[in-house]
């Protein structure tokens, strides 16, 4: 049997079938096939496609320009809308294109898209154009997005009601499959009954991959014999909104239910009439119902068997009242399966309602009244339904009615054993952060005493970030909620963050609201010239910074200022006469300005996004100024304060003898420089530099034995686990695409959103011996086979481990420590690794592989990037990924992407969990050699401040240690005296940087130029945050670094230029107190203080930093210290008070 030849270019060719598609895809693939079956059905109709984005829809922009040409060759055309109303409007517009003999084409079918809150917002336009009517050759789908569980959206939604309320009918797929199936139902139906449809969408249905039959004649769609009314259904010129309700009301509705129960889209599945039971599902509920009935071993013999019959419905509204009144002919029971406010429930109680005979309808409650009357809750309204929540449910149900079976109750046993193991704590979280860089990082920062509220988006994330911002409304609306609220508030200003793609949606309505009302607040307008939540996509009709500051000039906004980024090629000159333009280092000065400015004002701040930045650049599309960030980390004190002021994730630990210090992570930095603003002589930027290409390992790979491949019963459940943006979803489109090569079904979810932005993602991948076997493609708790972990956080948090189950799920995971967004604002945030990998362990057992494969792609392929693959290829070679190694290769070579580098980094994955130390001696050592032992610890530091300053001091230092005969207060004192004696004046500084180029030498090459940025107490001024203000100095300042080394003799003696400094007097001082503090201690000592006196001896290792940040952390330090002292001197219990007499 020989393969057919699979291309990525099947997914948009109609004479291409079965094709791997996602449900975003699939809706391309609809517009082609409804253009086709028109064109054979000899109608010359074109096709219209607009909405605006948003998860779980928020690539349909993308995908649609993607197949630009193929779109435009079947006369489909594509725009984004401004927003969900206007877009909803225009194609209301495209049904009356030929109303009046004007029309280029018999008809326009049209495709709106939008997310929940996206329908709500366009109820007026739905309601007005669903009544007007659709043209008889076009029709309209409504596909909305859903979030019933709310991971990507503000709030948590379903929208099928919206559509009832405007008398719309709603399609439900279940699956990609239906999404192009229901589309073409739903055109017919929109052009036989006049009406608009929604096509329901969710992330386990849209954000999904599948296998599908891709065929336009696939659909037979059936005209019912239905007695139309004079004139038709359909939109008309001349038309009363009397006669409009009169023909929704009397003739659409149920024209819409005739046209559902001539195709048979609500359908008996299992059973036959005389069953007693009945369930009843749709979309992806069905999917879960279909799932849950396998864990309780019923299939559709046992079905059969047992009295039970299932129907899947369709159309969920309206629902085929006559088909569904003979399926449910001779029940006793009836049981809804539904997640969210019920729909189907309530028509089905409708259906049966004057004919009820002792008939049961189970849904959201067993049994009882309506209302307070109600019986228990069977399937919540909250939140969504999983299929082990549902077989529980059905299970208990049915040895209630009689129908216990063996398999049943083992069913039940091995979920309740499932749910006993859904235990594991969570020991670490990855939650979504503002990547490297990006201009939210600066802009949602507010002056001292102010505050602000988030808007969406990316916007939203500021609220968990430490920045005095709280709040949200929806999009559209941001600052109007102030409005309202100022008038009955003390605080007489706020900040309120803009999004420019908000802003262009429907946010400058908000502006004029507040402009109108009179109201004090400043709108912060982030031009970042991209909609970064949903994927970077340009803003609708060219918006510009420019044209924003002229168009609040025009609304009559009286304060309007522009921050800019000075290091991208913004024309100045063209923002309107009026506007204050100021650089960004003036942010929080204009910020403090305009929080004291009475009446509206508004802030654009400008700065491109940060991920778009790379893309462009790498396009050539975007400046990329020659100029690289360094950090010195023997002048870096770890005081954190370059995080504080940049908030930006490539700022990474480094672990050093003399403690954590900071470095940048080149490979994610986007240059925005802002950590330069940090209080600390240890940076340095490089100009003219180039990034060392890391030397990269040799390794003669072995015969690789090929691996037992397992065998699939029913379906292969995989989780691939990973950090938003690091490539990981490439993993599940590889396998679902290999799968498709091997002739087999598969199902793959991903996620998008917030989980996008360095958050944990999670690929939900069902592989099975045929499409059929896949029904439910989200992997329920404890069904996982395998866990393919690129984050080790990720992997071990609690939502990832209750997949698994001990004895069943076999994973191999990235042990690197890929650090959280926490380390910005907690200097001493470190991960748990070690007890990340005990829960996997624990978990796991024996079938769990760790290595640290970004180190290990690093040495071998140049790039952590590739990790990925590598644990993709160790988890094939574990027999954990049942495909053939044929297929992955050309899976990946279809990827296209970097495919030499991958399948190497495959097979060095391979290679890797059957070698493991040999693996473990090609990685690159993440710190430098420290000492062990607690002598080795002293001489290091002894040895140092020889460097520092001379014999002298180290005599001195070794003197008070060795004073400690405890090895813990030893230590202690060990580290804490050390820190201080050698505090980094000026002199120090210098000799320290005195190396800072063979340092930079080893990451980059080329004839670069060091620049340093400093603060030197003489010359420095004032800047607007109250501190010294750093400036760039330029290589001659190695000349002076020489000199200044050699000064250090003057260090602490009268003739010390730098000594009067109220910095430098305040660690001499802390000198003489520790060493006062300590002899106390020393001669005092207690057993039962002993805790107490070893943290007063660390105590100085707080003191970090410098200037400014070094005094504050003085001041904490100090209060301690005097708690502690408070504790030390207090009389133990039954002890003599021996303090005075030290003193």
């Amino acid at each position: 049997m020989t393969t057919p030849k699979i291309s990525l270019s099947d997914r948009l060719d109609l004479e291409k079938s079965p094709v791997l598609l996602n449900g975003t895809q699939a809706l391309v693939r609809l517009m082609l096939i409804q253009k086709e079956r028109d064109r054979r059905a000899g109608l010359n109709t074109a096709g219209y496609v607009t909405g605006y984005r948003g998860s779980p829809l928020g690539a349909v922009d993308m995908q649609m320009n993607r197949a630009a040409k193929q779109l435009a060759a079947a006369d489909v055309t594509f725009e984004e809308g401004l927003n969900e109303d206007l877009a909803a409007t225009a194609i209301w517009g495209a049904q009356q294109a030929e109303l009046r003999g004007e029309g280029k084409f018999d008809g326009v079918f049209g495709l709106w898209y939008g997310k929940g809150p996206g329908v709500d917002r366009s109820g007026d336009v739905m309601r007005h154009a669903n009544m007007a009517g659709t043209s008889k050759n076009g029709g309209v789908l409504m596909a909305m997005g859903d979030d019933h569980t709310g991971e990507s959206s503000t709030v948590l939604h379903q929208s099928e009601w919206a559509m009832v309320d405007a008398y719309m009918p709603v399609v439900s797929p279940a699956g990609v499959q239906e999404i192009i199936d229901y589309g073409v139902y739903g055109y017919a139906l929109s052009r036989f009954s006049g009406l608009w449809v929604g096509l329901k969408t969710m992330k386990d249905t849209v954000e999904a991959t599948a296998v599908v039959d891709g065929r336009p004649d696939r659909m037979n769609l059936i005209l019912p014999d239905f007695d139309m009314p004079q004139g038709g259904l359909n939109i008309r010129l001349l038309d009363t909104p009397a006669d409009q309700e009169a023909r929704m009301i009397d003739h659409r509705r149920f024209a819409a239910e005739a046209f559902s129960h001539a195709n048979k889209m609500d359908k008996r599945i299992w059973g036959k009439p005389g069953a007693k039971i009945g369930f009843v599902a749709a979309g992806k509920n069905w999917l879960d119902l279909v799932h849950a009935l396998s864990l309780l071993n019923i299939d559709e013999n046992e079905a059969e068997r047992l009295g039970i019959t299932t129907y899947k419905v369709g159309q969920t509204f309206p629902l085929d009242m006559s088909g569904f009144h003979d399926w449910a002919e001779g029940l006793d029971l009836i049981v809804v399966v539904e997640e969210k406010r019920k729909l189907i429930e309530v028509q089905v109680k409708e259906a049966i309602f004057d004919d009820r005979r002792g008939r049961r309808v189970w849904g959201w409650h067993k049994g009882g009244g309506a209302g307070s009357m109600h019986g228990p809750e069977l399937f919540q309204t909250k939140m969504a339904l999983d299929p082990i929540m549902i077989a529980e449910k059905l299970g208990s149900i049915l040895i209630e009615e009689g129908r216990e079976t063996d398999g049943i109750k083992a069913g039940l046993a091995q979920l309740a054993e499932v749910r006993r193991n859904d235990n594991a704590q969570e020991i670490a979280s990855r939650v979504p952060y503002f990547c490297s860089g990006c201009p939210h990082n600066s802009s949602t920062k507010v002056p001292e005493g102010s505050r602000a509220y988030a808007g969406i988006g990316c916007h939203y994330m500021v609220q968990w970030m430490d920045r005095d911002t709280l709040g949200f409304t929806h999009m559209g609306a941001e600052g109007a909620n102030w409005i309202g609220e100022s008038k009955f508030s003390h605080r007489g200003h706020v900040f309120q963050n803009l999004g420019d793609g908000t802003y262009n949606h429907s946010g400058v309505q908000a502006i004029r609201a507040a402009l109108a009302a009179g109201t004090t607040m400043t709108y912060k307008i982030l031009f970042n010239d991209a909609v970064a939540m949903t994927g970077g996509q340009k803003n609708e009709g060219g918006l510009t910074a420019y044209r924003i500051a002229a168009e609040l000039l025009a609304m009559g906004v009286p304060t309007v200022e522009v921050v800019y980024d000075e290091k991208e090629e913004l024309d100045l000159s063209l923002f309107p006469k009026g506007v204050v333009l100021t650089e960004r280092a003036e942010l929080q000065t204009v910020q403090e300005r305009l929080a004291d400015t009475k009446g509206l004002s508004a802030l654009i701040y400008v700065q491109t996004c940060a991920a778009e930045k790379r893309r462009r650049r790498k396009r050539g599309q975007f400046p990329d100024p020659d100029r690289r960030v360094f950090i010195n980390t023997d002048v870096c004190e770890g005081c954190g304060d370059c995080g504080v002021q940049s908030n930006c994730v490539s700022i990474v630990p480094v672990e050093t003898e003399l403690g954590r210090k900071r470095a940048i992570d080149q490979s994610s930095c986007n240059k925005d420089f802002s950590c330069l603003k940090g209080f600390c002589p240890s940076f340095v930027t490089v100009e003219g530099a180039t990034l060392k290409k890391a030397e990269t390992a040799q390794i003669d790979l072995p015969h690789l034995p090929a691996p037992s491949i397992p065998a699939i019963d029913g379906t292969w459940n995989v989780v691939i686990t990973g950090v938003g943006g690091t490539g990981v979803v490439t993993i599940g489109a590889v396998m679902a695409q290999a799968a498709q090569i091997d002739g087999k079904g598969a199902g793959m979810m991903e996620m998008a959103g917030l989980a996008q932005k360095g958050g944990a993602v999670h690929i939900h991948c069902r592989i099975a011996n045929t499409p059929d076997d896949i029904s439910a493609i989200r992997v329920a708790t404890g069904e996982a086979h395998a866990l393919i972990g690129g984050d080790l956080v990720v992997s071990a948090g609690a939502k990832t481990l209750g997949l698994t189950q001990t004895g069943q799920t076999g994973a191999v995971v990235n042990s690197h420590e890929i650090i959280t967004g926490d380390f910005t604002r907690n200097t001493e945030f470190t991960l748990p690794a070690d007890r990340l990998a005990l829960a996997l362990q624990a978990r796991l057992q024996d079938r769990v592989d760790l290595f640290d494969a970004s180190e290990l792609a690093r040495a071998t392929l140049g790039d952590s990037i590739f990790s990925n693959m590598m644990i993709f290829g160790a988890a094939w070679q574990r027999g954990l990924v049942p495909l053939s190694h044929e297929a992955i290769t050309q899976a990946v070579e279809l990827n296209g992407a970097a495919v030499e580098k991958n399948l190497r980094a495959f097979d060095i994955g391979r290679w890797a969990v059957l070698h493991p130390e040999e693996a473990a001696s090609m990685l690159l050592p993440r710190v430098v050699e420290k000492p062990k032992t607690l002598d080795e610890k002293i001489k290091f530091r002894a040895d140092h401040l020889v460097r520092y300053q001379g014999k002298r001091l180290a005599k001195r230092y070794r003197k008070l240690v060795e004073r400690a005969e405890d090895p813990a207060l030893r230590e202690a004192i060990a580290m804490g005296y050390h820190k201080l004696l050698s505090y980094k004046d000026e002199y120090e500084v210098a000799r320290l940087h005195l190396d800072t180029r063979k340092k930079a030498e080893e990451r980059f090459e080329g004839d670069f130029k060091m620049k340093y940025h400093l603060a030197p107490p003489i010359l420095s001024k004032t800047g607007p945050d109250g501190r010294p203000q750093k400036r760039e100095f330029g290589p001659w300042m190695e000349r002076a670094y020489r000199a200044l080394a050699r000064m250090k003799r003057l260090r602490g003696t009268p003739l010390d230029p730098f000594g009067r400094t109220e910095e430098r007097r305040m660690e001499r001082a802390l000198i003489a107190q520790y060493e006062k503090d300590m002899g106390m201690v020393l001669s005092a000592l207690m057993p039962e203080k002993m805790d107490f006196a070893v943290e007063l001896a660390e105590l100085p290792l707080q003191i970090r930093g410098f200037g400014p940040v070094k005094q504050a952390n003085e001041a904490k330090a100090a209060k301690k210290r005097e708690a502690l002292l408070a504790k030390f001197k207090a009389p133990a219990p039954n002890a003599p008070n021996v303090m005075q007499a030290a003193e």
